[in-house]
């Protein structure tokens, strides 16, 4: 994808899984002096990456880091100083607008900490079932489906989802980047927006996906 976007691939690095020691990788990456670093990787290997990526000064020396996989849990895990500069793809951000401020803060009221992107997809996904039962007066499936994919996704979650033939919601997708300790306004306040990715171009075309239940 980076090459059909006209970027180049200046190297790559595999690590085993639950690595406790990322240098000879980030070396290497520092090495080949790429414009961005990607990891491909999530969880404590993405986490303990950049941690390791901080201390070996890769950020501070011109080069950034795009986890392919990190949440702002993750971002609030690692603390801005770790974190900033880091670029990140999500569909979700507590702060992007109205919608979603509101459901940021009925979560946080709950439980203490902003959703994930995860967590709102899935609170959105489950109320647009439901609101498709409701139309639809039955759970039957098909019934039920037609009414899903019918009816456009307007929520906290997106403004402009659509549920494909093939299973697949289709929505904007955001290019964050993270904020500087001193940029940052308070906790939770973490990411600003790069870019915003059309649905249409943050996801394999329905004639691309091979699905055998697309007619």
């Amino acid at each position: 994808m980076v090459r059909a976007a006209g970027g180049k691939v200046l190297g790559s690095a595999r690590h085993p899984l639950n690595t406790a020691d990322f240098s000879s990788f980030l070396l290497q990456a520092q090495a080949s002096k790429a414009r961005i670093i990607g990891l491909a990787n999530a969880g404590g290997d993405a986490i303990n990456a950049i941690k390791q990526a901080a201390e070996f000064g890769v950020v501070a020396s011109g080069q950034n880091l795009a986890a392919i996989v990190m949440f702002i849990s993750d971002v609030h895990s690692l603390g801005l100083k770790q974190a900033q500069g880091l670029i990140v793809t999500e569909a979700y951000y507590w702060d992007l607008n109205d919608k979603t401020r509101a459901f940021g803060k009925r979560f946080f009221d709950r439980m203490k900490r902003m959703p994930t992107m995860n967590q709102a997809s899935t609170y959105s996904a489950t109320l647009h079932y439901l609101k498709a039962v409701q139309a639809a007066g039955t759970r039957d499936t098909k019934p039920v489906l037609a009414r899903m994919r019918e009816t456009p996704v307007r929520d906290a979650f997106t403004d402009n989802g659509v549920l494909r033939e093939d299973g697949r919601m289709v929505h904007s997708m955001f290019l964050f980047e993270v904020k500087k300790p001193e940029e940052s306004k308070g906790p939770w306040d973490y990411y600003k927006v790069v870019a915003e990715v059309p649905g249409d171009q943050a996801f394999r075309p329905l004639k691309d996906g091979g699905c055998p239940l697309v007619k």
